[in-house]
């Protein structure tokens, strides 16, 4: 059973004014115009989208080809037929590539660009499609061979359709009214003399909140009342960390003092080559609410959380990356369902990623759904609450970047239910990510496998000892 509960983060942008931030770049005064890129910016995104219509030519040309070569035409129909089908292939490289790296669109897929695009894609194809259709009767007669005159045909039609696509993409379906007011809204959340003005944006009300809701009170706004009654063992894995490690730690201990939680956080040092050990140690000395679980050598992100889990003496277990992408406080949402439901998982809004991680990531759910039946919207999500019975009744046993989706489907395979609920993504604050490392995508892939084999077999003796068991109850 799987619920999930949605909010977007509202536009604490909007607050920012040049007079709170005499630091704004020269030019932008008005910050309820859009803005305008300069030319050198506007030459960089042509040449990108030069680029990436490059790719899309070419799947779309090879996709013609190839039908031209298996079904030869024998119409002009036919041909604009093959020509709609190649304009469509090539139209989902051309999204991906033109959102997430011609116009640096960062932010989640949505209805309306998805709608936008196609309109703008539709539009292509006709006009692709009449260029055609008029270069054909023009050149027809002269070009006797079909694969000559229907390239031809085609390097006039793509030609013709650069124009309307690269500004139907830039003036309606990635544009960016505001991308100077995010650069400020992180300048003032990230430096330390902003921190008091960062509690503010991050405190204000989620868009789609009613005026009612906003009004509720909820658990740990009252400085007399404990944001749960449940203790909690809070579990940060951390690799190479150092820049990064203190400023989490703290920011965790502060938020659980000031809820007034019975917590613990276990910090998993998994064979850092940098300082992080030695913060954490020091951290430690002065702090006992903090301890430090340490792998001589790295072993990968699975058996740091496993360390963390089999530790771990509260009543729930939280757990978090170290590397400063999520904000603690999002917890808050996740205790008024853990009574209800088994385990509380987060999926990232607006994930702060390259898209070649995004991209990862769509793949790696698809084939986890395909291989374990595991539907969720977002499988890796490192910011995860469930009770620590579970845990240690259900130990887990891969050691790589696999963790989170054996922790899923051993909640599904033990009929525990499960919610999802959306949490804030922040942008990297130091270290390196190491997901997307070619060592740890072939692990994964091989404890996908092996673990799927396992368990596969482990359902079977099961089900076969069920089915002795009905026949020979005694």
């Amino acid at each position: 059973m799987i619920d999930t509960v949605a909010f977007s983060e509202k536009e604490a942008a909007d607050i920012i004014s040049t007079d709170q931030h005499p630091s704004i770049e020269p030019g932008v005064q008005d910050q309820k115009t859009y803005y305008v890129p300069g030319r050198l910016y506007t030459l960089r995104q042509v040449l990108r989208f030069g680029l990436a219509g490059g790719l899309n030519t070419l799947v779309d040309v090879l996709t013609l080809n190839g039908l031209l070569w298996l079904f030869p035409p024998t119409s002009t129909p036919i041909l604009l037929a093959y020509n709609v089908l190649a304009y469509s292939l090539g139209a989902v490289n051309s999204f991906l590539l033109n959102k997430h790296w011609t116009f640096g669109q960062k932010q989640g897929t949505t209805r309306r660009e998805l709608a936008r695009f196609t309109l703008v894609t539709l539009c292509g194809i006709g006009w692709s499609t009449n260029i055609i259709w008029l270069a054909s009767k023009v050149l027809h007669p002269l070009l006797v061979n079909p694969t000559v005159w229907a390239n031809a045909s085609k390097v006039v039609a793509i030609a013709g359709t650069a124009l309307i696509s690269y500004l139907g993409m830039r003036l309606w379906v990635f544009v960016s009214k505001r991308p100077k007011k995010q650069a400020l809204l992180y300048r003032a959340v990230s430096a330390p003399e902003n921190a008091r003005g960062a509690e503010h944006l991050l405190s204000m009300p989620m868009r789609g909140e009613t005026s009612s809701e906003r009004e509720h009170h909820r658990p740990g706004e009252d400085e007399n009342e404990r944001a749960s009654s449940h203790s909690l063992s809070v579990v940060l894995p951390a690799y190479n960390e150092e820049q990064v490690i203190a400023s989490t730690i703290s920011n965790v201990l502060d938020t659980l003092s000031a809820w007034r939680i019975d917590a613990e956080v276990l910090v998993v040092n998994d064979g850092s080559t940098d300082r992080t050990g030695a913060i954490v140690a020091a951290l430690a000395e002065t702090c006992p609410q903090v301890r430090l679980i340490t792998h001589p050598i790295n072993q990968g992100y699975g058996a740091a959380l496993a360390s963390g889990f089999a530790a771990a003496t509260k009543e729930l277990t939280f757990f978090m990356d170290a590397d400063g992408q999520f904000d603690i406080r999002d917890l808050l949402r996740f205790f008024q369902f853990i009574d209800e439901y088994d385990a509380v998982i987060g999926y990232r809004l607006n994930r702060q990623d390259s898209w070649i991680r995004k991209l990862n990531a769509w793949g790696w759910k698809r084939l986890i759904g395909w291989v374990l039946g595991i539907h969720v919207r977002d499988i890796d999500c490192a910011f995860k609450l469930l009770h620590s019975d579970f845990l240690h009744q259900h130990p887990l046993e891969t050691r790589g970047a696999m963790i989170n989706a054996e922790l899923l489907y051993k909640l599904k395979r033990a009929g525990y239910t499960y919610r999802e609920v959306g949490v804030h993504h922040l942008p990297r604050q130091g270290g390196r990510a190491t997901g997307a490392n070619p060592r740890v995508i072939a692990r994964a892939f091989r404890e996908l496998f092996l673990s799927a084999q396992k368990w596969r077999r482990e359902e079977r003796v099961h089900a076969q000892h069920i089915l002795v068991s009905e026949h020979h109850p005694f």
